[in-house]
């Protein structure tokens, strides 16, 4: 990749918000950038080659990209995570060395920077005293599994569902983000739900002046009553 790319306004911001980025000094940065190539990849588009996940790692640039998983006895689909710019993966085939059997699928049309995990993997070992840029994006992740396991085990839907809306609020504009549009299957996968179930919650919400709600799309209309909701649910503080 030629090094200029990094003054484009895409790249810097990767360079500033990404985990993988933030301590690297310039000339290391374009050393590591160089690694990749630019992909599109419409929407949705569905990565079920685990092959091509063990052998490539990816940043996001542009777009939402789920990772998931699928009961093979009833199809049923669960979101682990919700990735969009800045994100990586697949982290856990890098550090471990082993095949992830996840499935990943663009809720947008997305733009991704690929590198082929070998060739990162010599990078790193050739520069070893980089691979503690991967531990605080690691962590984040390990933390977001332990309180989805957490969710799924010992709250309702109705805390469930609140939780997610209002992690996805913007704290400057307190406009909800990221699952703002997405359809009430998608909010369900990510909260272990059905439709059914999620839809009769959104409504109950809709209802009661918290949110609006129109095709395809979902705002925040009283953020003190959900947060009031939360809290009267006994959910933790966001």
């Amino acid at each position: 990749m030629n090094g200029d790319y990094l003054n484009t306004g895409s790249y810097k911001s990767i360079i500033t918000n990404c985990a993988l980025f933030k301590k690297l000094p310039p000339q290391t940065s374009r050393s590591f950038l160089s690694l990749f190539h630019e992909e599109d990849w419409p929407k949705n588009t569905c990565i079920i080659n685990h092959e091509k996940l063990f052998y490539h790692f990816h940043i996001i640039l542009s777009g939402r990209i789920k990772m998931y998983q699928v009961d093979a006895l009833n199809g049923k689909e669960l979101t682990l995570f919700l990735l969009s710019e800045s994100d990586v993966f697949d982290l856990f085939c890098l550090l471990d060395g082993c095949e992830h059997n996840v499935y990943y699928e663009c809720l947008d049309d997305a733009k991704v920077l690929a590198a082929p995990m070998s060739r990162l993997r010599s990078w790193l070992n050739s520069n070893p005293h980089h691979y503690k840029n991967f531990l605080p994006y690691a962590g984040t992740q390990l933390r977001m599994l332990e309180d989805t396991v957490s969710d799924m085990t010992f709250t309702d839907i109705s805390t469930r569902l609140l939780k997610l809306i209002l992690k996805n609020v913007n704290k400057t504009s307190k406009n909800l983000e990221l699952i703002n549009d997405l359809s009430n299957k998608e909010l369900a996968n990510l909260i272990g739900s059905t439709r059914a179930v999620v839809n009769r919650h959104l409504q109950k919400l809709k209802k009661n002046g918290s949110i609006k709600l129109s095709r395809n799309s979902m705002e925040i209309k009283d953020l003190n009553l959900l947060l009031h909701l939360l809290e009267n649910q006994g959910g933790k503080s966001l």
